[in-house]
């Protein structure tokens, strides 16, 4: 059984994330929110936590062990401060962690290293598609063998960092099986959208659709390993970013409604606004029990990981947009203005059902 205390390393690792999260990420996002642009300044102070870095052995340029249960401590702190932030610092793991889980030993020792030596640099991966019924082990990109390459043709929305990549990891169906090929910048095929995507949140980060015209890729570039620890380490990646979201938009309403007085009364003593606050506290909770036990299911291999990985995702889905509408709800109409950051946590929030690929542990 899995312990509830967490060891000496994880506490400061929370501590140091919380301390970033706040000192850093929540005072930057309304005004990148507002420019579409994050500071790559305060990206790079995320990035000198290291992070990605103790989850890569020494034998890759790293200094430890992969951790999905440290990770997803880590991504729920970042996110608390604020998720385009955490994404932006996050975005080399989308390519790491594929090369780390399902590479060649060569393509560890060839990738791994570069990825994570100096300063962020803006790797990334392309998984989510443009489509209703999209489907990441059913994937409408396919890539097919010829001769010696592969060659993939499909379309990619949502690709972070996109048109400054130097190298991009794409997930492609292989017959039955969706596996993951890297391509370098300028591959001949290959088209990153002229326009930044625009969305409903996230507008700090540079996201862009991805076009794959018979992209011939050599065979050496093909991931051997298989898709599911991937997309575990995604959705559980995910679904601790939807808990940090989730616990900002909780505590700022919570403080809000003690300190708000209407008709004489504090906000937070009206029995509905009481039973709100309840309510969001322990779905918070249970969704984030449910992701350590996703994590620690990982790091254990167990056999049912990628079902509670699963689980703790759609779990958090539901939980975020709840507890982020509800308090927008608790502010009343300051709820609605761009002066109270709880506006920016229900757009976010909206989108946790599609962000399945942006984030991994």
């Amino acid at each position: 059984m899995y312990s509830f205390e967490p060891s000496d390393e994880q506490r400061l690792l929370i501590e140091t994330a919380r301390r970033y999260a706040l000192d850093e990420l929540r005072k930057v996002a309304h005004e990148a929110e507002e420019s579409k642009e994050f500071p790559l300044p305060v990206i790079n102070k995320g990035w000198e936590l290291g992070i990605l870095h103790a989850s890569i052995p020494e034998a890759y340029g790293g200094f430890g062990e992969r951790s999905a249960l440290s990770g997803a401590l880590a991504a729920e702190e970042f996110a608390y401060g604020d998720l385009a932030g955490a994404l932006a610092i996050g975005t080399p793991s989308l390519f790491a962690f594929p090369i780390l889980l399902a590479g060649s030993e060569q393509q560890k020792q060839q990738y791994l290293p570069a990825v994570i030596t100096g300063e962020w640099k803006p790797y990334t991966a392309a998984l989510i598609e443009p489509a209703f019924d999209f489907d990441p082990n059913d994937l409408k990109t396919v890539a097919q063998a010829d001769g010696g390459d592969y060659v993939i043709t499909g379309e990619k929305t949502f690709v972070p960092f996109a048109a400054q990549a130097e190298e991009m990891l794409v997930f492609a169906k292989l017959g039955d099986q969706t596996k993951g090929f890297i391509l370098p910048k300028g591959a001949p095929g290959l088209t990153v959208g002229a326009e930044r995507e625009k969305w409903m949140g996230l507008n700090a980060l540079p996201f862009y659709t991805v076009k794959l015209e018979q992209v011939r890729v050599p065979q050496a570039n093909l991931l051997p390993g298989d898709f599911a620890p991937i997309l575990d380490a995604s959705r559980v990646a995910v679904a601790a970013m939807a808990v940090g979201v989730a616990r900002a938009a909780f505590e700022y309403s919570r403080d809000y409604a003690k300190e708000r007085e209407v008709f004489g009364v504090k906000v937070a003593q009206k029995q509905a606004i009481a039973f709100m606050l309840a309510e969001m506290a322990t779905e918070i909770e249970a969704i984030r029990l449910l992701v350590w036990e996703a994590a620690w299911a990982i790091d254990n291999q167990k056999e049912d990981a990628g079902q509670t990985a699963y689980l703790a995702l759609t779990g958090a889905i539901d939980m975020a947009m709840m507890v982020t509408d509800r308090a927008v709800q608790i502010l009343g109409g300051h709820g609605y203005i761009r002066d109270h950051p709880v506006e920016l946590w229900m757009r976010n929030g909206r989108g946790f059902a599609m962000f399945t690929g942006l984030a991994m542990v």
